[in-house]
């Protein structure tokens, strides 16, 4: 007997415990006459704490998962979690507990709160990239790549802290010092490890034209990061003026540019400051080594390189122009990129805006030799003119257009050996060494006779020690004799072992595909099991992922598919990118600047009639606090919501419902209290109308009512529709939108006769049903009580009837000189004439046109009869 009253909190987990005593999600390679479907959501890092991001996340992938299961197919999501990085190292120093035992506490607790939602989880494949039998392969593979050359050894620029001696992430660098040390940031110059990505850069950039199941704007967002550009490298011989110079210096420098056409406006060269042409000139000029000294403090961000004031000083060198002999000037500019072309970059002030406020701040010439849009010389004197146009003042290439002048430049400078086309990416080889404690040991044992040697298959994996509390001062892997020293596996001599640690994006670019075979024993993965279910049929993740971990899983299927493990050349087939969870903000300034940020909870609001927010109060004072807006929801703001005070107070169906309803995935959803209290009420709804409709009641046996019969086209049409939304769409919102309206209409009907309650049953169980993949715990239980066996999830999907969907009568709106008056309710099959007459026969109508001649009616078939009545 099914109770009067929903109680979620005492309804779900009976649930979930029947879907543990079942191994409800536990799955198989391979199901006879089913087929895969693989939805993977992207794993968490283990910060102890679910945040209402993950909720939307794994609700979106769950309810996929869960609809094509629904749909027949043998379906696997896995979880795992992303558990090596830099905040446990973080959290470590502040609590003084060793990084391993705070993320494996961690993980034990999202693991619960997951399992709280109440996720259709094959928890036998959980992976934990910390654990040896995971970066046992990674190593493996490293080591591969390393003998083919796509693994690398090089000096990279990082940031520097001269206090704690090491390096520091991009955003552990605050105005310029060490968020840990304060001290000044240096850029220097280590030996790093680096991933020759750019080797599969056209790859990569083709491939996005043929992934069809990806947002544009994703694929728009990797293809500016590749950043294909053509253009040429142009030479320009030093003026060796400078006997030392000549000595040390190469005979050339060497420049790429995207815009030829503007050479003959160039004014100065700028090279980087770790340039050899800058170096060789320091050693005369204390001031420019001053300078280039300033130059290597701060951050090596490209994002922020942009964004700095743009300085520069003279080296008092000189480098020849091509084409006209002319003496350029070289100085060191901050905003050059040592990694960018050859770490030197043409200045043409009167065409590039960056150019223009260089040269305007230290005096250098302004040439224009681009005529704009009226084929006039443009005026640079207060800004730059940047688009493409005929030439002047470049001598024999006046007047031609870019592509002649690229052309004819091509040509001039091949010939002269100054200068050649060249296709140049904005994507740079991915530098994976971490001078940290908490990541996977890089497998190289560094011999003094046989250099860098990979350790042997049969002593991988290099254990990382888990008992090691990091002090901030650098790798405590580097002052660990136990761990770094070792023989060399070659020669059998006193060896050094690596201490750098892996960039963590390494073990989310391959955790996919372990999934499919995470208990392997001797291989990286299984071959047949990933070539089962590879490529990942659906993919959810955050938006902010969308360049980075993207790319580099795509440049990771790449290799795994060139040594032989995988098949196919791309690792996710479709992509959903969900917005983020936003959240009222609310503060108090203070009079030295500083705002305290209050959580929603603590405050109390006052709303006008039309729901707006009018004052808002602190509950512990009862004083005005000032609203910050809606922003992503995020510990500095103190505006996240609880998910585990969520799904104890209201049931994880209620936060999920909301989830999927409060906006399209892809949106950012707006966090709102009511919208959660309107949740809830649906599905007390839906329990009310399925617990009435079990009561018993003696009804007569009589033919279908009209209203049982629009009922039963209704079921059919919203059938149709939600498998549309979830299918192709993916529109959640909508599909529950549709849901609600069908309850409305259930909750309407009052059956007359046996065979309007089994269309009011057949209605109920349609929706619960579409509902399931959504509201999985309800709908569990409501199926039972309606008759249904086994699990709902293992139902099949509800199929639409075609044949109901067609309707005897159509309803038309009744329009009498452009206003809608009333509607009439007539035969599918009626002639014009039919209507008119039926609508001018109505009362109301015929008030309204009385005494009056009609002049027109037209009729929009099955919308609209208008009436044009003369004045």
């Amino acid at each position: 007997m099914l109770d009067e009253h929903y109680q979620p909190t005492l309804l779900e987990p009976q649930v979930q415990k029947t879907w543990d005593d079942q191994q409800a999600f536990l799955t198989h390679d391979h199901v006879d006459g089913k087929e895969p479907f693989y939805c993977l959501s992207m794993f968490p890092y283990p910060s102890g704490k679910l945040h209402m991001g993950h909720v939307r996340n794994y609700t979106i992938g769950d309810v996929i998962a869960r609809y094509q299961r629904m749909r027949g197919k043998n379906v696997l999501q896995p979880m795992g979690w992303d558990a090596f990085g830099l905040p446990a190292e973080n959290a470590a120093m502040k609590h003084r507990v060793a990084p391993a035992a705070w993320t494996y506490r961690n993980i034990d607790e999202m693991r619960a709160q997951l399992k709280s939602l109440g996720l259709a989880i094959d928890w036998s494949r959980e992976l934990t990239t910390c654990k040896p039998e995971y970066y046992r392969w990674e190593q493996w593979l490293f080591t591969r790549l390393f003998r083919k050359g796509i693994i690398y050894k090089k000096l990279g620029m990082v940031n520097w802290d001269p206090v704690d001696q090491t390096v520091l992430a991009n955003e552990q660098v605050i105005d310029g010092r060490g968020w840990r040390s304060g001290a000044l940031v240096e850029k220097r110059e280590i030996p790093m490890y680096y991933f020759a990505i750019t080797r599969y850069a056209e790859e990569l950039l083709d491939g996005l034209d043929h992934m069809h199941g990806w947002p544009e704007q994703v694929k728009a967002m990797q293809r500016n990061w590749i950043g294909k550009s053509r253009g040429m490298e142009i030479i320009f011989s030093y003026v060796s003026e400078h006997s030392s110079d000549a000595e040390h210096l190469a005979g050339t420098l060497k420049v790429f540019t995207t815009r030829p056409d503007t050479l003959y406006g160039v004014s100065y060269i700028a090279v980087s400051a770790e340039h050899e042409l800058a170096q060789m000139a320091a050693k005369h000029q204390p001031d420019l080594a001053a300078f280039i000294h300033e130059c290597l403090q701060g951050s090596v961000a490209e994002a922020d390189l942009a964004t700095q004031e743009k300085k520069g000083m003279p080296t008092g060198r000189y480098v020849v122009h091509p084409l006209t002999g002319a003496h350029i000037p070289v100085w060191v500019g901050n905003y050059v990129l040592a990694s960018y072309g050859e770490g030197a970059v043409m200045g043409v002030p009167a065409h590039d805006e960056r150019d223009h406020a260089f040269a305007q701040r230290y005096n250098l010439p302004i040439t224009p030799v681009i005529l704009d849009r009226e084929g006039q010389v443009p005026d640079v004197r207060s800004q730059a003119w940047t688009e493409t146009g005929l030439l002047c003042n470049s001598g024999p290439l006046n007047g031609k257009n870019f592509d002649e002048a690229f052309a004819e430049l091509s040509h001039k400078l091949a010939s002269l050996q100054l200068g050649k086309e060249r296709i140049q990416y904005r994507l740079r080889d991915w530098g994976i060494s971490r001078q940290r404690y908490w990541g996977c040991p890089i497998p190289i044992i560094h011999c003094p006779s046989c250099g860098d040697v990979c350790v042997p298959d049969d002593q991988l994996p290099v254990v990382l020690p888990e008992h090691v509390i990091p002090d901030g001062s650098g790798s405590p892997l580097a002052r660990m004799p136990d761990f770094h020293d070792c023989t060399c596996p070659q020669c059998g001599k006193a060896a050094r072992r690596e201490t750098d640690t892996m960039d963590t994006f390494v073990e989310s670019s391959w955790y996919y595909a372990r999934y499919t075979s995470p208990h392997e024993p001797s291989r990286l993965v299984n071959r047949e099991a990933a070539g089962h279910w590879l490529p990942v049929d659906h993919y959810i993740g955050g938006i902010e992922h969308a360049i980075l971990h993207l790319l580099y899983a795509r440049f990771f299927h790449k290799l795994l598919r060139d040594e032989g493990l995988v098949e196919g050349d791309e690792p996710f087939e479709r992509l959903l990118t969900q917005g983020m969870v936003l959240a009222d903000t609310f503060y108090r300034q203070h009079a030295d600047g500083q705002r305290s940020w209050y959580n929603p909870t603590e405050v109390t609001l006052e709303r006008d009639e039309r729901g707006r927010m009018v004052s808002a109060r602190l509950r512990l004072d009862e004083q005005p606090v000032s609203h910050g807006g809606m922003e992503k929801m995020s510990k500095s703001r103190n505006n996240g919501v609880d998910p585990q005070l969520l799904i104890q107070s209201y049931g994880a169906d209620t936060a999920r419902l909301f989830m999927l309803f409060a906006a399209p995935p892809e949106a950012s959803l707006e966090w709102n209290d009511a919208g959660v209290e309107g949740a809830q009420r649906f599905l007390r709804r839906l329990w009310k109308a399925v617990h009435h409709h079990t009561q018993p009641r003696a009804l007569p046996e009589q033919a279908l009512s009209s209203t049982a019969e629009e009922l039963r086209r209704r079921t059919h049409e919203t059938i149709l529709k939600v498998s549309d939304d979830l299918e192709r769409r993916l529109s959640f919102n909508t599909a529950i939108a549709a849901c609600m309206d069908l309850l409305n209409q259930v909750q309407r009907m009052e059956p007359q006769s046996r065979a309007d309650e089994q269309a009011v049953r057949e209605s109920l169980t349609s929706l619960i049903l579409l509902l399931a993949p959504m509201v999985p715990h309800i709908s569990q239980t409501l199926w039972q009580h309606l008759g249904g066996t086994g699990l709902c999830m293992d139902a099949a999907w509800p199929q639409a009837d075609t044949s109901l969907l067609v309707r005897s009568e159509v309803t038309l709106m009744i329009q009498v000189n452009g206003k809608i008056r009333g509607k009439i309710t007539v035969a599918k099959e009626s002639s014009k004439e039919d209507i008119e007459t039926a609508a001018l026969a109505q009362k109301d109508i015929a008030r309204l046109i009385e005494g009056r001649h009609l002049k027109q009616s037209i009729l929009v078939p099955g919308k609209l009869l208008s009436l044009v009545l003369e004045p």
